[in-house]
């Protein structure tokens, strides 16, 4: 397989790491399930990753930091989180920082480079209020303007490492009567603060990320200086929505972490566990659970990879694949780890008994993903309030655009392409009726078509992606021929009707990627990847969701992939259209191990 140098940290930080399940190693699953039996925050394994200088790839390389793309920081905290979502994701706070580096002054993003390169400065979020939840403008925190700067008063609740973090993003209400303008963002330094007006709200006990600083802040008559104010007054709603952009689409990243370990644990005990003669992996019905696990795996993907890049090329359209992505990855995440337990049986549900019982930390940590920065709700409607505008953009489109579009995909979907830095000023709050993956939807198509005249790829295969594609784009059409006919209401108004419209529109974005994807990438991903089996089963998967399809397309393809996750299981590699190389584990004596590129350079 080719070796693209966007993954490397990530290989390196895995293999530095060590073997999770070996039980002296930092952040061993036996460890990570210690510090979560405690509730007590993880400072010494916070501590390890900021030796590693981890933190650097959350600073762009232009503010003197090591980040130089999405795709690459998506497989680095991926990595984290197949150890530890608590770790992953309160390490990960370090990506609101985004929010400064994409509205804030020079002087500004100095200082929160210095912050979090030199002092090992960590912040966090709060825009939600207990009274409130997910309604920013109905909030209660206020600012006060005074000569200087402005006076807080007020909750944030709740807020993942709020105590400990040096440095909140907090929206405020600056003008009282209300409306988009109302809000403004701050980026309020604890350090700069007099400690006897803001205080630290309890910790908050939860059902998953026990060991979290889950908690909240409060300010009373807070005086924080102009210096902190990002952009304008009466922006924050603006940019605080640009910034979800951002964070909803890498909470992907977190599911895709737990993902792998929910699999492999249970993969441990399948390739084991002898029940009525045979070993659980070899009898069909889980057999066939696990291949449809790494199916799902793939499937969210490239949903996730082709929007880590897309933000790179087309970040004006996130708007709308950055509310696809948050709701689509996390909950079909979510249902495949519910699905693989039905394997693992009765041990799933243990604390101790089956690898140190990471199979039921992980159930338990992954659930609150889905709800992360906007609910499945949240999402789907942010998605909905385009729906018009979307179904205008396609049917407006001008055969000239088509060789732009084409470049487009091209630039986001080919993992050999560089991509250019990322431009955060260019995030819109609406897309104006763009969506690139969907919209070329009939250029793909025109490109298996035009593989018939090769002779590279199985017949039955093309065939048969030829007519799950045009099913694809059949139940599209018919989606934006029903928007078009349907009542449109604004507010929170729509229909639990449109909800499922919104749902079938994520399920055919993430079909449409994995298409994009396979289309340019053929030659670089492996074997298994090019002959596009997977491909195939993975579009039916989908499609079985929309409209009635037989059961099985090929048992023949099952087997293939299910192949390919034991040889990935073996070698320990990632499960994942890109398996690089992953820590040694001594599960099996005879597992071969290839030695990676990185581990040459070393």
């Amino acid at each position: 397989m080719h070796q693209l140098k966007q993954y490397w940290v990530a290989e390196r930080l895995d293999k530095d790491l060590g073997d999770p399940w070996t039980p002296e190693n930092v952040m061993s699953f036996k460890q990570v399930v210690e510090i979560d039996e405690k509730e007590e925050f993880p400072h010494s394994e916070i501590e390890w990753l900021y030796n590693w200088k981890l933190q650097h790839y959350y600073v762009p390389a232009e503010c003197g930091g090591e980040f130089t793309s999405f795709e690459e920081f998506l497989a680095f905290v991926r990595v984290l989180c197949r150890r530890d979502q608590t770790i992953g994701i309160a390490f990960t706070t370090l990506f609101w920082s985004f929010i400064t580096w994409m509205a804030g002054t020079d002087e500004q993003k100095q200082q929160l480079a210095q912050y979090i390169k030199n002092e090992n400065g960590a912040m966090c979020l709060g825009y939600s209020e207990r009274e409130h939840g997910s309604d920013l403008v109905g909030g209660d925190l206020t600012a006060k303007k005074v000569p200087g700067g402005y006076i807080l008063n007020g909750e944030k609740w709740p807020i993942n490492r709020a105590t400990i973090s040096g440095i909140s993003y907090i929206l405020a209400k600056t003008d009282p009567e209300g409306g988009p303008k109302c809000l403004t963002l701050f980026m309020v330094d604890k350090s700069q603060l007099n400690p006897d007006h803001y205080y630290n709200l309890p910790k908050i006990l939860t059902h998953g990320i026990r060991a979290s600083d889950m908690s909240g802040i409060g300010f009373k008559d807070c005086f924080v200086p102009d210096s902190m104010r990002i952009k304008e007054e009466g922006d924050g709603l603006e940019f605080a929505l640009k910034g979800f952009q951002v964070t909803r689409t890498f909470c992907a990243a977190f599911s895709l972490g737990a993902a792998d370990t929910a699999l492999r644990t249970t993969l441990n005990f399948a390739t084991k566990r002898v029940v009525y003669g045979k070993k659980v992996i070899d009898i069909p019905q889980p057999r066939k659970v696990l291949v449809d696990a790494f199916l799902d795996i793939l499937i969210c993907d490239c949903e996730t990879i082709g929007a880590a890049r897309g933000f790179h090329i087309i970040p004006g359209q996130f708007s709308v694949w950055s509310a696809v992505t948050k709701y689509f990855v996390t909950t079909q995440i979510e249902t495949m780890i519910n699905s693989v337990y039905t394997v693992l049986g009765s041990r799933f549900y243990m604390r101790e008994e089956h690898d140190w019982g990471i199979f039921q930390k992980v159930l338990r940590d992954n659930s609150i993903i889905s709800m992360f920065d906007g609910s499945t709700v949240v999402n789907l409607h942010a998605l909905m309030l385009q729906f018009r505008q979307l179904t205008k953009q396609r049917a407006r489109r001008k055969p000239g655009a088509i060789a732009d579009l084409q470049k487009r995909l091209e630039a986001i979907f080919s993992l050999e392409q560089p991509l250019p830095s990322f431009k955060g000023e260019k995030l819109e709050l609406f897309g104006r009726g763009a969506d690139d993956p969907l919209q070329g939807l009939e250029i793909a198509l025109q490109q298996l078509e035009a593989f018939k005249e090769t002779t590279d790829i199985d017949e039955e295969v093309l065939e048969k992606l030829m007519v799950l594609g045009n099913l694809v784009l059949e139940e599209l059409n018919a989606h934006d021929e029903l928007i078009a006919n349907s009542k449109f209401e604004y507010g929170h108004d729509q229909s639990p009707e449109l909800f499922e419209v919104a749902k079938t529109y994520c399920t055919l974005h993430a079909a449409a990627c994995c298409l994009q994807m396979w289309l340019y990438n053929r030659t670089i991903l492996g074997d298994f990847f090019a002959q596009g089996e997977w491909l195939v089963l993975s579009l039916h998967r989908l499609l079985r969701t929309i409209r009635p399809l037989p059961y099985s397309i090929s048992d023949v393809y099952v087997e293939n992939t299910a192949q390919e996750l034991l040889k990935l299981y073996k070698e320990d590699k990632l499960f994942s259209i890109v398996p690089f190389q992953l820590a040694h584990s001594p599960i099996n004596e005879d597992r071969s191990y290839a030695t990676s590129k990185l581990q040459l350079q070393a």
